[in-house]
Formats: C-alpha cells, structure tokens, sequence
C-alpha cells in the first residue's frame, strides 16, 4: 500500500519547520531510510507577518500566499497538507478551499489529543501562545467542540518578546524562565489543568519547560500524528 506524501506549509518560523521534520523523524519507527515519511516541504519565511496582519494591522493579508503554496504542494504530488503555525490557522479556510486534498487542522487535533490525555470534563487549558490567537479567538470554538475551558496568560507582551527572541535563534535561560513563570501562574491563580505550547517556537524551549500539569505541544502533537496517519503504528517517542 503506497503511504501519504505529506506537505507541509512551512516557514512560519523556519526553525519551527525543521523541528518538525526532526520530531517527524524521531518519532517514525524506521529501520533503514525508506521507512521514514515522505514529505514535501514548502519552508517560506517570506509569507507576510501574521502578527502584523492581525495584531499590529496594516500588515500584507497572507491568505494568497499561503494558498498558493497549497496548490504548489498539492500540485507536487502531495496528499494532504499541515501547517506548523498556529496563528496562521486563521486562513486555514481560505487554504482549504484553494486545494482538493486534506488539510489539516492544527488546534483541532492538538485539543482532541489533549481530550484523551486530560479526560476529565470541562478541564482548563492554559494557552501560551501569541495574543493574536486571543485576538482572533482561534482557539475557542475548537475549546467548546471538545469540551474544553480555556484560560488566556496576562503577560501578553512577554510571551511576543519569548517569541520574537526564539525567532532570532535565542534560546537561553531567560526566556525558558519568563515562559516557566508565566505558565506556573496559569495554574495557580487562572485553574489550568493542562497548558498548551500555543505557538510552535515554544516548542523549541519544550525540553526545558517545567510544570506540575501535563503540557502539550501542538508541534509534537502534528508529528505524532502524521506518524500514527501515515504509518498506521505508535509514533516511538513522545514528548
């Protein structure tokens, strides 16, 4: 049976978009290379700012572009598509409609695999991620589809300077810190049950994050699925 090729709408960061090709390769049970995934990656730093689009206004619409790229990936040979951004998601509708293949939703798998892990109903999730995602209310209708609450950070400013830093290749202790401490008060004084890596740069300081609820990263969430979708059999490694 021929396995799905994968595209992946990358770029947004690009450092992002290579981790998930390791966390892919990771997770992937292979013994010699044509057991790993096939994937088709368009890795585009120049799709127009997200946060200046939807935070700051006035920024480019990056809707025809990330369209665009769909149709180039599905155009290659892929079969279905992700997308390693999450507030880029708010043009997911705008990708769907401009492709025929299967693209996939990024918070929507993210919060279903948090409902098999955290079961009990109406758990919290604590969201660290850019405040474009609160200003979009990306995450709120997915919330309520698994019955889910969702609890915002205050410190909105610092979560965009953890993120602009991680864009800039800075991952020290610093920022590992500032995120730490921001996501503690998540579940002391706002009930978080679970915390969410909202943002896929966060994902780059995940290994170094400490808290007493579970957390979950939407970037190992993608990968693990798209092992499990592609290859029918439990990723290796979780994390």
């Amino acid at each position: 049976m021929t396995e799905a090729v994968v595209g992946v709408l990358g770029g947004m960061g690009p450092e992002a978009t290579l981790e998930l090709m390791r966390r892919v390769l990771e997770t992937t049970p292979a013994a010699d290379d044509a057991d790993h995934i096939r994937m088709l990656v368009d890795n585009n730093p120049k799709v127009p700012s997200r946060i200046k689009a939807l935070l700051e206004g006035g920024g480019a619409d990056p809707a025809p572009i990330l369209a665009r790229m769909a149709r180039g990936l599905e155009t290659a040979g892929a079969d279905l598509l992700v997308m390693p951004c999450n507030t880029a998601h708010h043009y997911w509708p705008a990708i769907a409609a401009a492709v025929t293949i299967p693209v996939w939703h990024l918070v929507d798998l993210t919060l279903e695999h948090v409902r098999a892990h955290v079961p009990q109903a109406g758990a919290t999730v604590g969201l660290l991620a850019s405040p474009a995602l609160r200003r979009i209310a990306l995450y709120e209708p997915w919330c309520e589809r698994h019955g889910l609450q969702l609890a915002y950070p205050q410190e909105e400013e610092t979560l965009l300077t953890i993120i602009r830093a991680v864009k800039r290749g800075i991952h020290t202790d610093r920022e590992v810190e500032q995120l730490n401490t921001i996501g503690r008060r998540l579940v002391d004084t706002a009930g978080a049950d679970t915390l969410v890596l909202g943002c896929t740069e966060f994902s780059l300081l995940a290994d170094r994050l400490e808290a007493d609820v579970p957390v979950f990263g939407t970037l190992q969430c993608l990968a693990d699925r798209m092992v499990v979708e592609v290859k029918g059999a439990p990723p290796e490694q979780q994390g």
